[in-house]
């Protein structure tokens, strides 16, 4: 019994530490989320995301009207509930004419970074029209 007690506090206190972060952690992180998003804002300004000479930035000015705080969302242009990522791509697809990004793909992660940045401190509303 006192064995399993043991065991018990030991597996207790190894993952009550498993979410503790140091000063260091959080500036790392917070630095490059930064990072990223700046990334994300050169990519919404820059003519080679498409194929036309259209940036992101032409028809959403410091990403005025993305509203990343809604989604999931059912997105009409789309016909479906969908992420922030799925309508990205429908503008790279048609006013940029460009090519699609994966979900995961660098530049994809950079944009919804800055579209989210620019919208800090807005309170989540998925779905909200």
């Amino acid at each position: 019994m006192k064995y399993l007690i043991a065991v018990a506090l030991l597996l207790t206190s190894s993952l009550s530490l498993a979410d503790e972060f140091t000063n260091e952690d959080v500036e790392r992180w917070e630095q490059q989320y930064e990072d990223v998003a700046a990334q994300g804002r050169q990519h919404f300004t820059d003519p080679a995301l498409g194929g036309n000479g259209v940036v992101c930035g032409q028809c959403h000015p410091n990403a005025a009207n993305t509203h990343p705080e809604t989604y999931p969302k059912f997105q009409k242009q789309l016909g479906k509930v969908s992420m922030l990522w799925e309508m990205i791509n429908w503008c790279i697809r048609n006013p940029l004419q460009g090519q699609e990004l994966a979900a995961d793909d660098p530049v994809m992660i950079a944009l919804q970074a800055y579209i989210a940045k620019e919208r800090a401190g807005v309170a989540l509303a998925p779905g909200k029209h």
